[in-house]
């Protein structure tokens, strides 16, 4: 028997451990259940040591399979990252995953300005709400809505979350919206992502609890399709100016009460992970991503 332990069966005892499920951990390793279950054996073999307790439907790690899993876990995630540096290091190609709103408001229309600088370079654009792990999922950068607190992460600042109201001017006219009081007799839509209109109304309009729950509101649980329902016509809706300033500048929606910005926790973060050097392409992105940022920040 060999001295070292068979790679291949820990990587399968370490996926098994972390989903709680040989099914599971199969699916994430592309082989079959039996695969994963005869590499778990083979390594309880090595080891002289029963890593789960097992039932016909279930496993259950064993409190030494829980103490190994600990230990071996951060070295695989190594062995990941170092091979994946090393396999990318010569790429010219960029990974970044982002909120689909930033992707689809902000970031779209700026995309051809990278690609026309890079021509060399190839930008995959990931949309997603879910926090993606750097150790994980491959990926270079990310952007997050969040407050930017993260210790494993390096976090650059992109645009503070504030949120100002806006609608399609056709609907300013019809409700004769002249002044914040006004939104007493519209309708507003809510993003239940960045639910702030209590805390606007309160600031600006000066409305109390019982005059805030008495307005008509839809409820959207997805910013774009919220920008979309006020392009339209059907309300006031109340987002961050980043994720609105292509719809006012093509004249969709106005910006009702310019002065009235409301500034709330968080904002979008450029994030990417401190123990890893960023290759030269994220390098470039990054740069590139920042001063559109200070870019925004000069217009206003």
């Amino acid at each position: 028997m060999s001295d070292s332990p068979p790679l291949n069966a820990l990587r399968a005892f370490e996926a098994a451990l972390r989903l709680n499920s040989i099914s599971l951990a199969a699916e994430e390793l592309n082989v079959t259940p039996g695969a994963v279950g005869q590499q778990v054996r083979k390594l309880e073999d090595w080891l002289e040591t029963k890593l789960f307790h097992r039932t016909v439907r279930q496993i259950r790690p064993t409190a030494e399979g829980l103490e190994y899993g600990a230990r071996i876990q951060g070295a695989l995630r190594q062995i990941d990252d170092a091979s994946r540096t090393l396999r990318r290091r010569h790429q010219k190609s960029v990974r970044v995953v982002m909120p689909p709103s930033f992707a689809a408001k902000w970031f779209s229309s700026r995309m051809s300005r990278f690609l026309i600088a890079n021509p060399d370079t190839d930008l995959h654009v990931g949309s997603s709400s879910e926090v993606n792990d750097f150790n994980r999922d491959a990926m270079d950068l990310a952007v997050r809505h969040f407050d930017g607190v993260a210790d494993t992460l390096e976090t650059v600042l992109i645009y503070k979350a504030r949120a100002a109201a806006f609608c399609a001017p056709s609907y300013r006219e019809a409700r004769g919206l002249e002044s914040p009081a006004d939104l007493a007799r519209a309708t507003l839509l809510n993003d239940t992502l960045h639910a702030w209109w209590d805390d606007w109304l309160t600031a600006y309009a000066g409305f109390g609890a019982d005059e805030c729950r008495r307005i008509r509101r839809i409820e959207i649980d997805q910013t774009p399709l919220a920008i979309e329902a006020a392009i339209h016509g059907q309300g006031v809706l109340l987002a961050n100016p980043l994720l609105a300033e292509e719809d006012v500048a093509q004249g969709k929606l106005v910006h009702l009460f310019p002065r009235a910005v409301l500034p709330v926790p968080g904002g979008y973060y450029l994030v990417y992970p401190r123990w890893r050097a960023l290759r030269d392409q994220a390098r470039v992105f990054r740069d590139w991503l920042l001063e559109e940022a200070r870019d925004i920040d000069k217009r206003e």
